[in-house]
């Protein structure tokens, strides 16, 4: 591998929605919006909410910006398992009839009839009634039409293996467990996805922040950093700037070198963001740039190199 690895193509970008829900930090009304319809302008090819994400604020947000531009070629997804509302903190609603309450909720939030992708999310401990109940209920909804396929989003890549060879999934979203950092999911939850045939999104691709800005006390796995993982991140920045390629540009990139992985998911707050990463996604970076992480022992010899 010599030349430029090939750019992925532009619906290979997801836009995440839990910023502009509020959830590290208030965002400007006018600006989550803003936010949103500069990920539909640019191509994303996907859009990502929950209601969790700021009590059904992301989701509303969400909804403005469809109603100011349309519906366009990119995926719709939100999640279901949580109440929300009643000024108390979600609660888990794994149930049959919870699971189409909240989505018929959700749509009323977003402006829309039907949606793209739904995830069951965070089902960590409510495993047996998200295989008995969520999933099957969401299964209905997708031969009734509303939906068109159904998922499962974790930050637990055993658990969410679980899920896959327990449910009938079309798809799954998994945070932080296939990044340049770290590949865990490597081991199970992909080769799983593959022979099962579920397309994988990608998320936490940056583990919470480290991977854009490496630096003592950065968020790692929305915690303060510990000093063996910032080193191995330096050394993973040390040998991207040796190719002079952004970190964030190959933190992106990285994932969609799996063949399980169809899209990777990042969160934005503003629409300068949103422009910036599309741009990081689509930068050619050269095929050495990966092979010297994997001289270095910085990368799985397992990992399928983009």
């Amino acid at each position: 591998m010599t030349g430029d690895t090939p750019a992925p193509p532009r619906n290979a970008f997801g836009l995440g929605c839990a910023p502009i829900g509020d959830l590290y930090g208030p965002v400007d009304p006018g600006t989550a919006v803003a936010t949103v319809v500069a990920g539909i302008e640019a191509g994303a090819g996907l859009l990502d909410t929950a209601p969790k994400y700021g009590d059904g604020l992301s989701e509303r947000r969400v909804g403005e910006a469809l109603a100011a531009t349309g519906r366009r070629t990119f995926r719709l997804s939100t999640k279901v398992g949580w109440l929300i509302g009643e000024g108390r903190p979600p609660r888990p609603a794994f149930g049959g009839d919870d699971i189409r309450r909240s989505l018929e909720c959700s749509m009323r939030r977003l402006g829309v009839d039907r949606l793209d992708i739904v995830h069951v999310h965070d089902p960590d401990d409510h495993m047996d009634e998200a295989v008995t109940q969520a999933v099957p209920a969401l299964i209905r909804l997708r031969d009734e039409g509303v939906i068109q396929a159904v998922g499962a989003g974790m930050n637990s890549n055993g658990l969410l293996s679980e899920l896959v060879r327990r449910a009938d999934l079309d798809c799954v979203l998994i945070a932080g467990r296939y990044t340049l950092l770290e590949q865990p999911a490597l081991e199970d939850l992909l080769p799983l996805c593959v022979r099962r045939g579920v397309d994988v999104i990608a998320g936490g691709v940056y583990n919470s922040g480290l991977l854009a800005d490496p630096r003592p006390g950065a968020p790692y796995n929305y915690r303060p950093v510990p000093d063996d993982v910032l080193a191995r991140a330096l050394r993973i920045k040390e040998v991207c700037t040796s190719h002079a390629v952004p970190l964030r540009a190959a933190a992106l990139q990285f994932p969609l070198g799996h063949p399980a992985v169809t899209t990777v998911l990042v969160g934005a707050a503003t629409p300068a963001e949103v422009v910036e990463n599309l741009d990081l996604v689509r930068l050619p970076l050269p095929g050495r740039l990966w092979e010297d992480l994997r001289a270095a022992g910085l990368l799985d010899p397992l990992a399928p190199l983009p």
